[in-house]
């Protein structure tokens, strides 16, 4: 029988979707919350974020050791303010790491990640004993999927990448070297696959890039880009993983759909609630979606034992797409509220298309409901 070659796609260029919404990609988007923690967030894939974070520091010396710790940082008191992280680590000789991935701009990005650095800072306070306030070594690095929008462009071999520390203003040496925040803005990287020379290039690539490519570039042979494009590839996620990643994909196409909508009506009241409520359903839809893929992962190892709860998992499965399916509508409810509310504002039915991307047919449909 002859084989259909596949066309290759461009990192460049976007899959065409599937019937669900669904990219037909190979590979899992790293910038979805289940793409990202399946690649760096795992015991099993651990070694992959070994070898990213001493590119990511300059550090020579590789990291040995290290171990996952709760994301979930509460503050001294229960009316506190806590902070979620996407990764948490620590190493054996106490230094800690906070990893995030950052999909769509954020104003005060900087002061986000000062206020979760002092988390780790705080929690080594020695109570009940002498303690002479040595600290441990913290690390925030932060993967943005947005560029920093006040001209602080680094002007070196690496334009996208920052590094900072405190230093003194006169000398501009370092002054103090146990607080370090990192930035990698991934827009500014725009080598092509015959362009990666240094690891640090082939990161940005595949950080970039992964969700796109058909195929690993001749030019990633190391041995750590070898694991990694076998471990994300969609074919070999099971059954639980598989669903969990359609519904992180959903989250995330819903949310970057969302925020472009919102971006150009900025100045709106209505379109800023709008994105409070839905980073609210988003978390509480990821919270839920981790706790059906713990049950899941239960009742899958118990299937192999008992058949007879078979029928009990695909209950529980038509119930979590239901669910999905409902906190869908839900998000086309409130997309049509910001029509409702543009219309009032005395928009007319072209410049609400305009501005939210939508068919000019769909938002008729709504108007005239609205009228009814």
């Amino acid at each position: 029988m002859a084989t259909q070659r596949k066309q290759k796609t461009s990192p460049t260029e976007q899959p065409p979707m599937t019937g669900w919404g669904e990219k037909r990609a190979r590979y899992i988007n790293p910038h979805t919350d289940f793409g990202f923690k399946k690649l760096f967030g795992t015991e099993a894939n651990k070694y992959l974020l070994q070898e990213l974070l001493p590119v990511l520091l300059g550090r020579a010396d590789r990291i040995t050791s290290l171990r996952y710790m709760n994301p979930e940082q509460l503050g001294r008191s229960e009316g506190d303010r806590k902070a979620v992280y996407d990764l948490y680590c620590e190493t054996d000789n106490g230094e800690k790491f906070i990893v995030e991935m950052q999909r769509t701009y954020q104003e005060f990005i900087k002061d986000r990640s000062v206020y979760y650095s002092t988390f780790p800072i705080q929690e080594q306070a020695k109570k009940g004993v002498d303690w002479d306030f040595e600290l441990n070594a913290v690390y925030t690095v932060g993967i943005l999927n947005f560029e920093f929008r006040d001209g602080n462009t680094a002007v070196k071999q690496y334009p996208y990448l920052h590094h900072v520390q405190l230093s003194d203003t006169e000398t501009g040496r370092v002054f103090y070297d146990k607080l370090t925040y990192v930035y990698l803005e991934l827009p500014k990287f725009t080598k092509k696959e015959d362009e990666l020379d240094t690891l640090m290039d082939k990161w940005m690539f595949v950080l970039k890039n992964l969700a796109v490519l058909d195929d690993r570039p001749k030019a990633l042979q190391d041995r750590v880009f070898k694991r990694l494009f076998r471990i994300a590839e969609i074919e070999q996620l099971n059954e639980v993983e598989r669903f969990a990643y359609r519904e992180s994909q959903k989250v995330y196409w819903d949310y970057m759909n969302s925020i472009r909508s919102a971006e150009k009506v900025a100045a709106m009241k209505a379109v800023e609630q709008v994105t409070k409520k839905m980073e609210a359903v988003i978390h509480e839809k990821e919270v839920a979606m981790e706790a059906a893929l713990q049950e899941k992962d239960v009742v899958i190892q118990e299937k192999e034992v008992a058949l007879q709860e078979k029928d009990v998992v695909i209950q529980e499965k038509e119930a979590l797409i239901l669910a999905a399916h409902r906190e869908t509508e839900m998000l086309v409810k409130e997309q049509e509220e910001v029509v409702v509310n543009l219309h009032s504002n005395g928009f007319s039915a072209e410049k609400i298309a305009a501005i939210t991307k939508q068919n000019i047919r769909r938002i008729n449909e709504i108007i005239k409901k609205l009228q009814r």
